[in-house]
């Protein structure tokens, strides 16, 4: 099972809409208290499989409990292969993969490799028209655009950085 994957709710019983799928959950501390049910998927295993549930409507009932309704759940009967199963939330990695967001600033200390050149982001200059990387290549500073086009991989882990400079920004 994917290790992103943490239980953070249990399917109880039919309620409400039952003839719309309507179950209800009970909520464990795990459950994200900002949770999206129009933008953020639940999973449940069945078989050994993974499937994303997606939310039809999603209610919460106090601090514990919840009724949902899934799309392909939808009926009674396809609704009562959920109780008892506990559903899952992806915490993990997923969410940083979906928006790829992250702080220029943050980078200022990865050491960045172009071509031959290693050398170590030292500043930040915020600029809507030109954003640039203060980079020492060990001959000073050199502003450097930050566009994505240059930058080939970065790697948060490690603190590095890959890039494609333009020729006329290798040459010291």
């Amino acid at each position: 099972m994917d290790n992103n994957l943490i239980a953070v709710a249990r399917v109880g019983k039919l309620f409400g809409q039952t003839d719309k799928g309507g179950l209800s959950v009970t909520l464990y501390t795990t459950f994200p208290d900002d949770f999206d049910a129009d933008s953020e998927n639940l999973f449940v295993v069945i078989d050994s499989l993974i499937v994303p549930l997606f939310c039809d409507s999603f209610e919460r009932r106090g601090k514990t409990g919840a009724n949902i309704c899934f799309a392909d759940f939808d009926t009674q009967r396809r609704a009562e292969e959920l109780i008892g199963k506990e559903l899952l939330f992806d915490f993990g990695e997923n969410d940083n993969e979906d928006d790829d967001e992250f702080y220029m600033e943050d980078l200022i200390g990865f050491e960045v490799t172009a071509g031959k050149l290693h050398g170590k982001i030292v500043d930040y200059y915020d600029s809507e028209m030109n954003p640039l990387l203060g980079i020492d290549f060990g001959q000073g500073e050199r502003l450097v655009p930050a566009a994505e086009e240059f930058i080939l991989h970065i790697d948060f882990d490690n603190e590095k950085i890959k890039m494609l400079l333009p020729e006329g920004l290798m040459e010291l």
